[in-house]
């Protein structure tokens, strides 16, 4: 077991001090177990409003409506579900000591990046590269 790692309730990484240190990667653990478990919230209360919502509606545009609404919720928890579990792989690249590396590269992946896409793995550029493949081969 490692030991508890003090960190500053208004700790933010810095360029200045060394990459992925133990304060940087206990920032993003914590960022990622948080945001990991607001998903999961969110994902009960909706299994809940979707055995509530098995109601009779008469009405076939209220109906119609309903179903709609139904299958939107049912799409947002499939992409929440896909990034819970882009978070775990994250945690896993922090206990691996492969976190905040670019896995096409090697390099560092910035912290400003890491900071807005937590469960990112690749550079900047690396992801610029990848995105004008795909339109390339999309365009074919």
């Amino acid at each position: 077991m490692k030991a508890e790692v003090f960190l500053p309730e208004d700790y933010r990484p810095a360029e200045d001090e060394p990459f992925m240190n133990e304060r940087q990667l206990e920032y993003f653990r914590r960022k990622l177990i948080a945001l990991k478990t607001e998903l999961l919230d969110e994902s009960k209360s909706t299994i809940e409003g979707l055995q509530d919502g098995t109601r009779n509606i008469p009405d076939v545009a209220d109906r119609a409506s309903e179903e709609t609404d139904r299958a939107l919720e049912l799409r947002i928890r499939d992409r929440q579900r896909k990034l819970v579990a882009k978070i775990d792989a994250a945690l896993r690249r922090i206990e691996e000591g492969e976190y905040g590396y670019c896995q096409e590269t090697g390099e560092p992946i910035s912290l400003k990046r890491l900071d807005a896409r937590p469960t990112t793995t690749l550079s900047l550029e690396a992801q610029e590269r990848h995105e004008r493949r795909e339109k390339v081969h999309r365009d074919d």
